[in-house]
C-alpha cells in the first residue's frame, strides 16, 4: 500500500507483538458477542502502521462477505472531522470564515430568539443550542429545504451555555461554507482533503462498481423509522440492506448522499492518512489551525471538553485509556478514530455495527476496552 503511511512490523512501530494479538482476540470476542459483524482496525505510530486487521464479515445478509483490509465503510459522523472540519479551517486560514462571526452574517435566514448570538465557533464546538437531530427529510426534499428547516428550528439552550452534540449545527456550518465558496461540500472536500492527500477510496456516493467492497449497514433505515414513529408511516423508506449508500437519513433522503455531517465513505488506511495530518501539521491543517482546533472551546459551557469538531480527552470517553492530550470522534455506523500526540499514536476502528440493527449499542462498552488494549500494546 502507498501513501503517507507505510506498513512495518509491530516492533518497528513500537508495539508489543504479543499484546497486539490480544487486540485481535478482543475483536473476535466482539464479533461473537454481537457487537458488530466484522471490523477493520489499524494502529499507527506517526507514519508507521504497526498493526492492521480485518476480521469477521462486511455483510451477513442477504449474502455473506468477509471483511478485508480494503473494505470501504460508511464513516457516518467521521465525515465531520475528515471532510468538513478541514474545509472550515482552510476557510478560516484564508480569512474567508470568521469563527466568531454570527451565523446570521452568512445565512441571513437563520433567525429567531437568541440566534443572533450563535457563531461559527459555537457550531464547531457543539455549543450553539441547536438540537442534536431532527428527521428533516420528512419535510425537506432538497438541500435548500434542509437549510431552511434548520434555520427555522428553535434553539433548545442559550448559545454557549451547554455542549450538545448537534448534526444540525454541522449541517448549518456546511451550508455556510457552500455559500461562502459557491461550491458544494463534496467539491470542497475533494480539493482540500481528498486530492491534496492523494486518497483513492475516500468519497461520497461510491459508484456501483465499488459496492462489492462496501460494508453493508442497516436494512430499510429501521432505526430512524422507529424514531420518527407515526410521522413516518407514509414515508417512502429505502427497503433493502444499504451497501454503498449513506445510512444517515438526512443525507440519504434529502441531500443526495452528500452532506457535511455524514456521507463520506473510506477505508481504515485512508482514515489513518487523514489522522496523520493532525500529528504532522502542514499539508492538510497548519500548526495554528491544529492549536485552535484542539483547544477547549467550551468557554464556560456546561458539559464535556470539545475542540473545534473534535472530542477532547476526558474521563469516561471512548479513548479514556489514551493520553491527556488525545482527541477523537465516532460515527453512528460503528466507526471511530483517536489520536494521541504524546505517543504519536493513531487508532482507527471501522465497523458496521448497524448491520445488526441501528439500536445495537454494544459498541459503547466495547470501544473503551479496545482502546485500553491498544494502549497496553504501546511500548
Amino acid at each position: 500500500m502507498t501513501g503517507a503511511l507505510r506498513s512495518v512490523t509491530s516492533r518497528e512501530a513500537g508495539l508489543d507483538s504479543d499484546r497486539v494479538r490480544t487486540i485481535e482476540d478482543l475483536i473476535d470476542e466482539g464479533i461473537r458477542a454481537g457487537v458488530f459483524p466484522g471490523a477493520v482496525a489499524l494502529v499507527a505510530r506517526g507514519d508507521m502502521v504497526g498493526w492492521q486487521s480485518a476480521q469477521g464479515d462486511a455483510q451477513m445478509t442477504p449474502e455473506r462477505r468477509a471483511a478485508a483490509l480494503n473494505t470501504i465503510y460508511d464513516l457516518a459522523s467521521l465525515t465531520k472531522v475528515i471532510a468538513t472540519l478541514p474545509v472550515a479551517l482552510q476557510a478560516w486560514h484564508e480569512g474567508r470564515l470568521d469563527l466568531d462571526a454570527p451565523v446570521q452574517s452568512v445565512l441571513t435566514g437563520f433567525t429567531g430568539p437568541h440566534k443572533e448570538r450563535v457563531t461559527f465557533r459555537h457550531l464547531l464546538a457543539h455549543t450553539s443550542g441547536l438540537p442534536s437531530w431532527r428527521a428533516l427529510y420528512l419535510k425537506a426534499k432538497s438541500r435548500d429545504e434542509v437549510r431552511d428547516e434548520i434555520c427555522r428550528t428553535s434553539l433548545e439552550t442559550d448559545p454557549g451555555a451547554k455542549v450538545e452534540y448537534s448534526d444540525l449545527g454541522i449541517l448549518l456550518l456546511g451550508f455556510a461554507l457552500e455559500h461562502i465558496t459557491g461550491r458544494r461540500i463534496d467539491e470542497l472536500a475533494g480539493e482540500v482533503v481528498i486530492r491534496k492527500l492523494g486518497l483513492h477510496d475516500t468519497m461520497y456516493n461510491p459508484p456501483s462498481s465499488l459496492h462489492a467492497r462496501c460494508a453493508a449497514t442497516e436494512a430499510g433505515h429501521g432505526y430512524e423509522r422507529e424514531k420518527v414513529g407515526e410521522n413516518g408511516s407514509k414515508f417512502p423508506w429505502h427497503g433493502s440492506v444499504l451497501r454503498g449508500q449513506v445510512h444517515d437519513g438526512n443525507a440519504h433522503y434529502a441531500m443526495g448522499g452528500i452532506a457535511p455531517h455524514a456521507g463520506l465513505f473510506s477505508t481504515a488506511w485512508e482514515v489513518a492518512i487523514v489522522a496523520r495530518q493532525w500529528l504532522r501539521p502542514g499539508a492538510l491543517v497548519g500548526a495554528a489551525a491544529v492549536r485552535e482546533a484542539l483547544a477547549d472551546q467550551r468557554h464556560g459551557a456546561e458539559g464535556y471538553p470539545r475542540g473545534l469538531g473534535w472530542v477532547l480527552h476526558h474521563r469516561g470517553t471512548f479513548f479514556d485509556a489514551l493520553g491527556p492530550r488525545s482527541f477523537g470522534h465516532t460515527g453512528f455506523t460503528g466507526t471511530s478514530m483517536a489520536i494521541d500526540p504524546d505517543e504519536d499514536l493513531i487508532v482507527v476502528l471501522l465497523t458496521n455495527r448497524v448491520h445488526l440493527g441501528g439500536g445495537n449499542t454494544k459498541i459503547q462498552e466495547f470501544r473503551p476496552r479496545f482502546h485500553a488494549a491498544v494502549r497496553g500494546a504501546v511500548l
